[in-house]
């Protein structure tokens, strides 16, 4: 009975140091989803700062390359999830958070490429224009409602999901990647839009590129270490 008693103590404590290997493997990221984005981002930030910057124009919209990101990531959470046999609660947060950081700024995005239009027409149906002056040659021009410093919005959204991902997982990286997203935040407000792609970069890059690296080397050393 005793050797039975011990027995099933050795194979409860094999049991759970398993267990407990697995949540480690699934709690560390590889990083893949932040290095792409603040790749991406980062890069249509900081081109289309150039753009305005310098006055050149490269014959298309750069962000589209954010809706063609879409199909990695789309591969990366499929992978991901294939991969993983348990979910922690910090692995269920983080899900969260991203998540409705995504739809966040799906309707920010809808909201700006939408209100001016819609906002022109409501003004017409009460026989109302919206004009601009110029006060050199006092010549008007009609313009279409559009959201000021517009940039700003997205900067103090990015601090969001980065904030709460480095406070949950104590993460300093990204903490620290917050608090800068803040930071641009705040000195967007008195910089004109140019600059505002130029925070805009440097913010991201700051706050996933970076963290993403440091999440990928993590993530192969730990990779090694299991092997």
């Amino acid at each position: 009975m005793q050797n039975e008693h011990q027995l099933t103590e050795a194979e409860s404590l094999q049991i759970i140091t398993e267990m407990i290997g697995k949540v480690k493997s699934h709690f560390h990221e590889s990083g893949s989803g932040a290095i792409l984005w603040g790749s991406v981002i980062g890069f249509c930030s900081l081109m289309s700062f150039l753009q305005l910057y310098f006055h050149f124009n490269i014959g298309f919209d750069i962000w589209i390359l954010s809706l063609i990101a879409i199909i990695p990531q789309l591969f990366i959470v499929w992978n991901n999830r294939r991969k993983r046999t348990i979910e922690t609660y910090s692995e269920a947060s983080m899900n969260a958070v991203w998540s409705t950081f995504a739809l966040v700024l799906f309707g920010l995005i809808l909201y700006l490429n939408l209100i001016g239009n819609i906002s022109k027409q409501l003004m017409l149906n009460e026989q109302q224009l919206l004009l601009i002056k110029n006060t050199q040659t006092g010549e008007l021009k009609e313009i279409v409602p559009f959201v000021l410093s517009s940039n700003s919005l997205f900067l103090l959204i990015y601090a969001f999901p980065t904030l709460a991902t480095g406070f949950i997982r104590k993460f300093k990286p990204m903490i620290l990647g917050g608090i800068l997203c803040m930071l641009c935040f705040v000195a967007s407000l008195f910089l004109n839009t140019t600059f505002d792609f130029l925070l805009q970069a440097i913010a991201v890059i700051v706050s996933w590129l970076i963290p993403g690296l440091i999440l990928r080397n993590r993530y192969v050393k730990q990779q090694m270490g299991n092997v």
